[in-house]
């Protein structure tokens, strides 16, 4: 049984986000991290003090697995929420849980009033994680990536502060610095 919790993204996690990232090819769509030199700027880039990003690590034994982030604005209060984890956890529930966690995180204690999220429609993965962190699909929006020579529609989604808590296990949360 895998016992995961959420923590905040330490500048030490570069090397298990190269592994993942290295985990299987799709994952470069999450961004470029080919190396290690291109993990630790990752990562940097998402903890350095006047990022918007709040990045929560998927820990597993001391192991990052996985990553949900919320992209903030502040102005609008709203945040862009995205997640990845590594080719050998997918399947295990830890993304759901996690996103679970850190989208009512969010939308409480975070102050935000909307959170957002698009996956490509041939990932419908991600979609089964979205929805069970208690976003609603709000549409589609045709041909927006160009993905290896073809175009690939987006599904979008949103969670208010006001719609339903899902019900289900989450991770639980440490704090995070931001």
């Amino acid at each position: 049984m895998i016992d995961a919790v959420l923590r905040g993204l330490r500048s030490d996690d570069a090397e298990d986000v190269l592994a993942a990232f290295q985990s299987n090819d799709d994952m470069s769509r999450q961004g470029r991290v080919t190396n290690l030199d291109e993990a630790q700027d990752y990562v940097r880039r998402l903890i350095s003090q006047d990022s918007v990003h709040v990045p929560y690590a998927i820990d597993d034994g001391g192991r990052l697995v996985g990553l949900v982030c919320v992209s903030v604005d502040r102005e609008d209060l709203t945040g862009w929420f995205w997640y990845w984890i590594h080719a050998d956890y997918r399947g295990s529930g830890l993304v759901k849980r996690g996103a679970t966690a850190v989208a009512n995180w969010a939308l409480n204690d975070g102050g935000l009033e909307r959170l957002e999220l698009g996956h490509r429609v041939n990932n419908p993965a991600s979609g089964a994680v979205a929805r069970a962190a208690g976003f609603i699909k709000e549409g589609t929006e045709r041909q927006k990536f160009l993905v290896d020579g073809n175009r690939i529609d987006v599904d979008t989604y949103g969670r208010l502060r006001t719609d339903p808590v899902p019900q289900g296990p989450v991770l639980p949360m440490e704090s995070c610095l931001h």
